[in-house]
């Protein structure tokens, strides 16, 4: 009798649902800690907010307190500081793990887990790990079509990967959803893919226009649409735009860097010198220290050259432990800084086994291989790159050096 009890005691325990799992029982062992923020990127009582909004995730992630909810904020609140800060290797990772505690702990909330993977997707393309991040994408639109967020993930995803006819079919329908700064930012950059450099900046302007002035956001939006009249022979309009930028946005880095990027393409070095100064004493950005060690080549002053050559490879490096792919920067500074073409194309051949159809990485092995004299393998990247019609600079300026029409070369 004794038996019989015992086993249908089993059998009903067996039979009941199992509690879920809470956050702080699942992967998120320690709760990963807020960097403090350079003076400079502070903006007044934006860093005093970030702070309390932090310390609030925090407690309520330890108390078990609306925890599912509470990660999801910590791990968005996570991205923007990345941006923010340049501090990638910390902030991603961060993200990651916050959000894999949660979707771990299998929240009964649907529209939760929906965020959570559409910020999960956001960080994975952050980390360049585009095929990653459209997979976890396309899970969370199975769970919500009609969320404009999403579309702009997988737009990004898409262009990334070079399925551009995919990419304008999800930008359509995320503009349909939500017309917004996002969107017209997704059009923009689709514009200018296929060759359309005006409307491409037409649509960075109403990008620009729906933004709010002195966010993060819409400093990034406007720099974009400067860097657009930069890429195509601009520069005064450009360079209004970045001073723009500051008006609204004190010291951000972006603009600091555009703008000594800007002089030291015109020569004056001391200007140039200045702001990317100015740039990488506010953030560990890759880009700034690239322009440093430009500056320097370019003015004979070779020990700082390789000095700051030297932490370039050292960001790189770390960038890769916190889960970067890195392939195309490790070959631009390869090819750019070190002229050492050899090692670029292991690193280029990489990112093409990884994304085949990408005219970016297409241009740079056109640009490499027309360099080493290695005319077929230029020719056939040339035509990759050129199938959207775009007129990016160093892609028209390959052509007329190969003697390739752009129309013919698709």
């Amino acid at each position: 009798m004794r038996l019989l009890l015992f086993s249908l005691l089993i059998l009903f325990s067996a039979c009941q649902p199992s509690e879920r799992p809470s956050p702080t029982q699942s992967r998120l062992t320690e709760i990963p800690r807020l960097l403090d923020r350079p003076e400079s990127t502070r903006h007044g009582q934006e860093w005093d907010q970030v702070q309390n909004r932090y310390t609030q995730y925090r407690d309520q992630i330890l108390s078990e307190k609306e925890a599912d909810k509470a990660l999801l904020q910590l791990a968005q609140l996570f991205t923007v500081e990345a941006r923010v800060t340049g501090e990638h290797g910390h902030y991603y990772p961060a993200a990651l793990q916050t959000l894999d505690a949660l979707l771990d702990s299998a929240p009964d909330d649907r529209d939760l887990t929906f965020l959570a993977l559409t910020t999960k997707a956001g960080v994975l393309l952050s980390q360049h790990q585009f095929a990653a991040a459209l997979e976890t994408g396309k899970e969370a639109l199975e769970m919500n079509p009609y969320n404009a967020q999403i579309y702009g993930v997988l737009v990004d995803a898409q262009v990334e990967l070079g399925h551009y006819e995919k990419a304008v079919e999800l930008a359509d329908q995320m503009v349909a959803i939500r017309p917004d700064l996002r969107s017209y930012a997704r059009v923009s950059y689709l514009r200018e893919i296929h060759g359309l450099v005006d409307p491409a900046i037409e649509a960075m302007q109403l990008a620009v226009s729906a933004g709010l002035p002195g966010t993060e956001e819409a400093a990034w939006t406007r720099l974009q649409l400067g860097q657009l009249y930069e890429r195509y022979g601009q520069p005064q309009k450009a360079e209004a735009h970045f001073l723009h930028v500051l008006t609204e946005r004190p010291a951000y880095p972006f603009a600091l860097g555009a703008l000594g990027r800007l002089e030291l393409e015109r020569g004056d070095y001391a200007k140039a010198e200045k702001w990317l100064t100015q740039a990488a004493e506010a953030i560990p950005e890759l880009s700034f220290y690239e322009d440093l060690v430009r500056l320097y080549q370019a003015t004979g002053r070779n020990a700082e050259a390789e000095k700051t050559l030297n932490a370039v490879l050292l960001m790189l490096q770390d960038d890769v432990a916190s889960g970067h792919q890195m392939n195309l920067e490790f070959a631009r500074v390869c090819a750019e800084l070190m002229h050492d073409d050899r090692r670029a194309l292991e690193y280029l051949l990489r990112e093409y086994d990884q994304r085949p159809d990408n005219i970016d990485v297409n241009r740079e092995l056109a640009g490499l291989y027309t360099r080493m004299g290695q005319t077929g393998e230029a020719q056939f990247h040339l035509r990759k790159a050129a199938r959207t019609n775009s007129r990016h600079p160093e892609l028209v300026s390959l052509q007329s050096e190969m003697g390739v029409d752009r129309l013919s070369a698709n």
